[in-house]
């Protein structure tokens, strides 16, 4: 089994679908193993999407991560880093392919209601940057 990060976005949660994002998840056989809600700061935002930073759309992102709540949890899948982005589909949620996560509770390539590693490196570096070791639950 393979962890990896999930964000439910702030436009999702403001939306009222953090809750409807993860039941959907488990029903893709995810189990979570951390879970929290969090407010990023600006200092916060811009360190975790750094790898952005020359980008010209970090600025954007960085304030609308920063915009309002939003859900990290860590989950648990054989190949949980590729599943994961299969199952939330493209990026851009006018894109994202029916039945995804964007598909269903995303509206654009801004607001597309989730963030998901894209790597097993950048997965154990984004666990770390929200969930301690021991803030995560083993399997049973």
């Amino acid at each position: 089994m393979a962890t990896t990060l999930t964000i439910v976005k702030p436009d999702a949660v403001k939306a009222g679908n953090a809750g409807n994002v993860l039941a959907f998840l488990e029903a893709k056989g995810f189990q979570i193993r951390g879970l929290k809600m969090i407010r990023l700061t600006e200092d916060q935002a811009g360190a975790f999407y750094e790898v952005h930073k020359e980008r010209p759309f970090y600025g954007d992102l960085v304030r609308f991560m920063t915009s309002g709540p939003a859900v990290a949890a860590a989950l648990e899948h054989d190949n949980a880093v590729p599943y994961l982005r299969e199952v939330m589909g493209a990026t851009n949620s006018a894109e994202a392919a029916e039945g995804t996560v964007r598909a269903l509770y995303g509206t654009d390539i801004e607001c597309n209601a989730i963030h998901g590693s894209d790597s097993e490196e950048n997965a154990a570096l984004e666990l770390s940057f929200f969930f301690s070791r021991s803030d995560l639950i083993a399997a049973r």
